[in-house]
């Protein structure tokens, strides 16, 4: 629910990185609250919306989950152009995927809007004991390309929700106040004025 007098951000969010990697289950337990052992993978992009009320602002965030397989790898432009934030993800049991995100990374930051949040996910924290890729080591990409690092675990919900907490906060930030309504009803007059005398 939007707070009274606060202001709202409608932001698209992109997540990106390999298959398997678990971005459609950190979106459905973000977004429902639900995880599925037998994730099937993601055709193309599928689409979700959540909102969450900060303090400072609300924000409304539309989410692409796109899809990890290499044929889909053309589609992605479409989805992080104009991009607010990106999550990229990858499994830390699987050094490839690893590999494969930071790959990611380098390409949204070629082609991506100069401003947006990043954030480099760690997924699959519950895998400790087959784990490939040191927190360290994420870490430090991640501080290296301004992005922020998290951990998190679809399966065990740990960090899903800080994790977009830490966007919306990113967000709010980076968006200055809108002006108020006064000024774009005086704009929009501004314009029907111009409008009507130039159609006459």
């Amino acid at each position: 629910m939007a707070r009274p007098g606060n202001k709202i951000i409608q932001a698209k969010l992109v997540l990106l990185g390999d298959m398997g990697t678990g971005k459609t289950s950190l979106v459905l337990r973000f977004v429902k609250g639900q995880f599925f052992h037998n994730q099937e993978p993601t055709i193309g992009a599928a689409f979700f919306t959540q909102i969450l009320s900060l303090s400072e602002a609300t924000v409304k965030f539309d989410i692409w989950d796109t899809a990890g397989q290499e044929r889909y790898h053309s589609l992605a432009p479409m989805y992080y152009r104009g991009a607010a934030a990106a999550v990229i993800v990858y499994d830390i049991s699987s050094i490839d995927t690893f590999v494969r995100a930071k790959k990611w990374v380098q390409e949204v930051q070629r082609h991506g809007n100069q401003k947006m949040v990043m954030a480099l996910v760690a997924n699959k924290s519950d895998l400790e004991p087959k784990r490939e890729v040191e927190a360290e080591e994420g870490e430090q990409f991640a501080q290296e390309n301004g992005m922020f690092y998290m951990e998190t675990s679809a399966q065990t919900a740990e960090n899903v929700n800080e994790l977009f907490y830490e966007i919306a906060k990113r967000l709010a930030k980076a968006f200055p106040p809108k002006p108020t309504g006064m000024n774009l009803n005086n704009e929009n007059r501004e314009r029907r004025r111009k409008f009507l005398c130039c159609s006459i």
